[in-house]
């Protein structure tokens, strides 16, 4: 390394090395990588930024990919890539294929990604599909990083909302009997037609011969049929979950409970009406309630110790949800990554400081907040309620503008902000619609493949050193695809391959333009040259659409 050469040279002073940033140039004329450590060492050496550059420069070692290093400004170090080297990333992203890109940096470890986990209560809806869009993705490009991943639906089948969900169909199953009706509580019933199809399809299965039991029959029969449409639901959109973990099971096996134990045996339980750090006034109201089991939240940074079981001996879902973590840790995974609505952020603090506090480690637990999604359509905000059985399915959606739309444009901008998802836009077929902008490289590319195979020409002896500037800065874009994959994976910020893919787009559609293979003016080796590169721009396309679980037309 340059920084301890210099040192053991007596150049620059000891000190301890901090991590390097070197990072792709954002513009022209800084080389195609630079560094600021020059900057963000000078106060620990003492010394100019600039003077610190030089010293570092001159004992950088020499590099065969490196054609020149430039000190800039202040004291940036800019890098830029040796043309042979370059040149040899076309057959280089042949050769690595549908892995072009891949990287090391999860060797050897497990990973799981929790998304959706919606309460089988209702079919899944746009709102929701965001989740499942960005934990995907985040999954797809752990497993280019070199994860092994598990994708896990933890579903909620425990509660008041499934309670709600039983006496609800069964509601509509003696309905359709012709029976008389229970009186229903209207804030506690879903009216989606659903349930209506599936009380016909119980009446056929079964005619009358439940008229007698209860919700809990009714929530299981609904529960099923739910997660047999959910799961339908997100395979046309190109996700499929490997695990669909029951939040019954924890309590069915204790572990909610023996959670709970061991947290008291460590002294982070306790039972009062109110917490222990309550204002007079938040004592007062509390007054003459039976007493709750709170957790020392407090303890860990928290403003408020937090409820584990209400006083009616319910727990909250914070308790359950701490119990899974720790399943998810005694399974042996090494990352945790947790997609969730924005209202659960708080929760999820006081999840991994439950599992702190059973002396558990909680530094692999990771989430990803996801805002809400306002539809619109024809100008107009559509607002929805699965309560109310009025809602935009992410059936529907698919129908009217198809599943590569739908993850494009719910992954392409950060997470935790809020996304309109405009339907008269998304279905536009032009170069300012993302989707068809970045899918239309691919076919360009597919259709110049196409036209070689019939002309019987093909890039047998190539000579990639033919290749112009258009086709190298499209390759010094595709180079930095290693580094977008470890940015997203350690940034847990997923549409950062969305930004990536829109980028090389935008580099290869006015290089095709001028970049021809068959044409009177463009030499046989020069052609043979720029349709080997056409096949590897082909291959990045490919990539990066998978990575967004988009698919790769050769024609559109």
């Amino acid at each position: 390394m340059a920084i301890s050469s210099a040192q053991q040279a007596g150049a620059l002073p000891m000190f301890d090395l901090p991590e390097i940033p070197v990072q792709p140039s954002t513009r022209p004329g800084q080389g195609d990588y630079n560094s600021p450590v020059a900057l963000s060492v000078a106060k620990a050496v003492g010394m100019k930024p600039r003077d610190v550059a030089e010293r570092i420069v001159e004992h950088l070692p020499p590099a065969e990919f490196v054609s020149q290093v430039e000190i800039a400004g202040p004291g940036f170090i800019n890098f830029s890539l040796a043309r042979s080297y370059v040149v040899r990333l076309v057959d280089d992203i042949l050769t690595e294929g549908e892995r072009v890109g891949s990287v090391t940096l999860g060797a050897g470890k497990r990973a799981q990604v929790e998304f959706v986990s919606a309460n089988p209560t209702g079919p899944l809806t746009i709102g929701r599909s965001r989740g499942a869009v960005v934990g995907d993705t985040m999954a797809r490009l752990l497993e280019a990083a070199g994860y092994d991943v598990q994708r896990e639906y933890y579903f909620n089948n425990a509660g008041n909302q499934m309670v709600a969900l039983g006496n609800s169909l069964r509601y509509r199953y003696l309905e359709q009997l012709g029976l008389p009706l229970p009186i229903i509580d209207d804030d506690n019933f879903y009216r989606g037609d659903y349930l209506i199809d599936f009380a016909k399809a119980l009446v056929a299965e079964h005619g009358d011969s439940l008229k007698d039991a209860d919700w809990s029959t009714f929530k299981t029969y609904a529960e099923h049929k739910m997660f047999d449409w959910i799961k339908q639901t997100l395979q046309s959109v190109d996700i499929h979950h490997d695990n669909f973990f029951n939040e019954d099971s924890l309590f069915q096996s204790g572990a909610v409970w023996d959670t709970l134990a061991e947290l008291e045996q460590r002294g982070h339980i306790y039972s009062a009406a109110e917490w222990e750090g309550a204002s007079d006034e938040e004592k007062a109201q509390a007054a003459g309630k039976a007493p709750a089991k709170w957790f020392r939240s407090t303890a860990f940074g928290d403003d408020k110790d937090r409820v584990m079981v209400k006083s009616d001996g319910v727990p909250t879902y914070t308790l359950p949800d701490i119990a899974y973590h720790r399943n998810k840790i005694e399974r042996g995974f090494d990352l945790m990554v947790n997609v969730l609505g924005a209202d659960h952020g708080q929760q999820y603090r006081v999840v991994a400081w439950g599992v702190e506090a059973l002396g558990l480690p909680a530094d692999g637990i990771h989430v990803i907040i996801v805002q809400m999604v306002r539809f619109m359509k024809d100008g107009q905000i559509r607002k929805g309620s699965t309560r109310r059985g009025v809602f935009d399915t992410l059936d529907e959606l698919v129908e009217e503008v198809g599943p590569d739309a739908i993850r494009y444009h719910l992954l392409a901008r950060s997470p935790n902000t809020h996304l309109t998802f405009d339907v008269n836009e998304v279905i536009r077929k032009s170069n300012e619609n993302a989707v068809f902008y970045i899918q239309n490289a691919h076919v360009r590319c597919a259709g110049i493949l196409r036209e070689a195979e019939a002309r019987g020409f093909s890039d047998d002896a190539a000579n990639l050193d033919l290749l112009g500037e258009d086709e190298l800065a499209f390759l010094r874009k595709a180079n930095e695809l290693p580094e977008v994959i470890t940015a997203a994976v350690t940034e847990y910020e997923p549409h950062k391959i969305a930004f990536y893919a829109k980028e090389l787009a935008a580099i290869f559609h006015p290089m095709y333009d001028r970049v021809r293979v068959f044409h009177s003016d463009v030499p046989e080796d020069v052609a043979r040259a720029r349709l080997r590169f056409y096949c590897a721009a082909k291959v990045m396309f490919a990539r990066v659409l998978r990575l967004m679980g988009m698919t790769t037309p050769d024609r559109m």
